[in-house]
């Protein structure tokens, strides 16, 4: 499956942009999964299967997993995801950042032991730390370039001389070197926040029609509307807008799950209302 095709075959297919986020908390989790050894599983899995058909793909953290000393549950994930909803996207959130010879055993991890989609990655070493990710043609390279945490702004607002003459946000630089340079495959996408409208306007005017994943609407806060507004695609696609928290724990008893898919119904059918 390559991810760029199921991504857009999502898109129009489900008629969704929503993205949901797997971060799963066992402290949150409803009583009757409390303390059972696949309960990240169980609740992720209840999660997927109530909301499958809302979403244009799933994004798992993979350091809810790892703390939990659940990888193998993720793995299970994963595959539950391909079997059971064929064509439905996964992007591993890693945000992978190394030297290339330890990025070729990461993308190894994402792609061969996980078989995610699609994955997370920092590009603040460059392109030769990129490369290994780049290598999977098929697979998505989703690079971090306008975060939706406040302290992004650290380094990402930083104004950096431009070839040629001028300057340009640190982020803008990002922008331009993923869409003029690295995605020669045509398997990269960027990170975007909601929180920052913005900028999400500025990404999509410099990279023309690349996806671009949007973290920070729900529980930080991201206006949907003014997402919608500066980062669809000419044809109102474009957009992997993320809510994992909010849909997530919408019910905290037996039919949490039920809740989770009245929450994502809810919010895809908010996002498509600006598209």
């Amino acid at each position: 499956m390559h991810f760029m095709s199921a991504l857009r075959a999502a898109w129009q297919q489900r008629d969704s942009l929503l993205c949901v986020g797997l971060d799963p908390d066992p402290a949150r989790f409803p009583t009757h999964l409390q303390g059972r050894p696949d309960a990240v599983f169980e609740f992720c899995k209840a999660i997927v299967d109530a909301t499958a058909d809302l979403v244009c793909c799933f994004k798992p953290q993979i350091a809810y997993f790892a703390a939990q000393r659940a990888e193998d549950q993720l793995e299970a994930l994963i595959a539950h995801i391909h079997v059971r909803h064929p064509g439905t996207p996964v992007v591993l959130d890693a945000k992978r950042g190394d030297i290339g010879s330890t990025a070729g055993q990461y993308a190894v991890e994402a792609f061969e032991r996980y078989r995610a989609d699609a994955i997370t990655v920092n590009p603040y070493m460059g392109r030769d730390s990129v490369e290994p990710y780049l290598a999977y043609a098929d697979k998505g390279v989703i690079l971090l370039c306008r975060t939706s945490n406040p302290g992004g702004s650290d380094l990402q607002f930083l104004e950096v001389g431009r070839p040629g003459g001028g300057v340009e946000k640190l982020y803008e630089r990002v922008a331009r070197l993923v869409a003029e340079d690295w995605n020669a495959s045509g398997n990269c996408a960027l990170v975007v926040g909601a929180t920052f409208p913005d900028e999400i306007a500025r990404v999509r005017a410099l990279t023309g029609e690349m996806p671009l994943l949007v973290p920070g609407i729900g529980a930080q806060g991201g206006d949907i509307a003014a997402t919608v507004a500066a980062g669809r695609s000419a044809d109102g696609t474009g957009l992997m807008i993320n809510s994992s928290r909010a849909i997530l724990y919408a019910g905290a008893d037996e039919d949490f799950a039920a809740a989770a898919r009245r929450a994502a119904l809810d919010t895809r059918d908010a996002i498509n209302a600006y598209r």
